[in-house]
């Protein structure tokens, strides 16, 4: 099944990135990292649904099935940012490098910590 990564619900971009953390990680690893107070069978039903939509596969180890993501993360995070770049800057990468350059992302002088020397890189 084709993946669509522009149509996560927001509980599903929290497990892919419990799954992206850890490699791979149980419903039970997901349920004690995820934000909220979900229950057990919930947090399965959302592993089935991203299943079912070709973003996970499991495994079955012993009695419980081990998640992970189906796309590497960097190919994840290249699919997503051209996706906001194409929502919100109408496909220009330019659009966003002057608008990242221009706007303060989180701190006083426009970087975000620990940011330094890769925003400098751009």
């Amino acid at each position: 099944m084709g993946m669509k990564p522009d149509v996560f619900t927001r509980r599903e971009r929290q497990i892919m990135d419990i799954l992206y953390r850890h490699g791979s990680a149980t419903a039970r690893t997901v349920l004690s990292e995820i934000d909220g107070t979900p229950a057990y069978s919930t947090v399965r039903t959302q592993l089935r649904v991203l299943q079912r939509k070709g973003h996970v596969r499991r495994k079955a180890v012993g009695a419980a099935y081990v998640y992970r993501p189906v796309m590497p993360r960097i190919h994840a995070q290249r699919t997503a940012l051209l996706r906001l770049i194409d929502t919100f800057f109408g496909g220009s990468t330019a659009d966003l490098v002057a608008m990242a350059r221009s706007q303060s992302l989180g701190s006083p002088n426009g970087q975000r910590p620990g940011r330094h020397g890769r925003a400098r890189q751009l």
